[in-house]
């Protein structure tokens, strides 16, 4: 029979598994059902999902939450709004639709992650095995935090290779929670327009 304080360890221990790998079941599972449904199922019914927009609207959202957590290992965040276009076209009802969506999961995203930077601090987030930023490199952006300030965020956000790069620093500081939504928005609306512009022009060039 279980001590008084065996229960609380155990709740303790749950909750720790649960913020290590919790987020690798979910997706997981999600992964395995998507997979299993199509494989199950014939080609028009996959056509049939694919043209109904709150499905891929939907799937579309829930891949830049996890760009904007950083947890896309899968493929290169800047891929995701280019093959958006190539797949659901480029009138200018669907640049807003697709743009919209990834500033939108993009910033819920990095809001999570800020929050849970913010309240967990440095030591716990980094004793994540998700999260994949050394401490080195968490070093040499919490600087760039303490020079430059908040608006640092949108900038960084803004560019290829320190995207989200700024959102654990930002959370570590204790930026305020709107000022960060915000700044995260504005830095990634530049960055997502940018991309398609850029992959709109790829597309007339090609002729695709």
């Amino acid at each position: 029979m279980a001590t008084d304080t065996e229960a609380p360890s155990r709740s303790l221990a749950a909750r720790r598994w649960l913020l290590d790998y919790g987020v690798f079941v979910l997706f997981g599972t999600i992964a395995a059902a998507g997979i299993y449904l199509f494989l199950s199922r014939d080609a028009e019914f996959a056509h049939r999902l694919l043209e109904d927009e709150r499905y891929w609207m939907l799937a579309m959202f829930a891949l830049f939450v996890l760009e904007g957590a950083m947890l896309l290992y899968f493929a290169p965040s800047e891929s995701l709004v280019p093959v958006a276009l190539f797949a659901v076209g480029r009138s200018p009802e669907d640049i807003a639709v697709v743009v919209g969506i990834a500033v939108l999961g993009a910033t819920v995203g990095q809001y999570l992650l800020f929050l849970l930077a913010k309240r967990g601090g440095r030591e716990r987030l980094l004793e994540r095995p998700w999260f994949r930023v050394s401490e080195e490199r968490l070093n040499r952006f919490d600087g760039w935090f303490d020079r430059w300030g908040p608006l640092v965020v949108p900038v960084s956000n803004s560019l290829l290779f320190t995207r989200g790069m700024l959102t654990v620093p930002a959370g570590f500081a204790e930026m305020d929670d709107r000022q960060f939504v915000a700044l995260s928005a504005l830095g990634t609306l530049s960055f997502e327009l940018v991309l398609a512009g850029l992959a709109l022009g790829v597309f007339e060039f090609l002729g695709i």
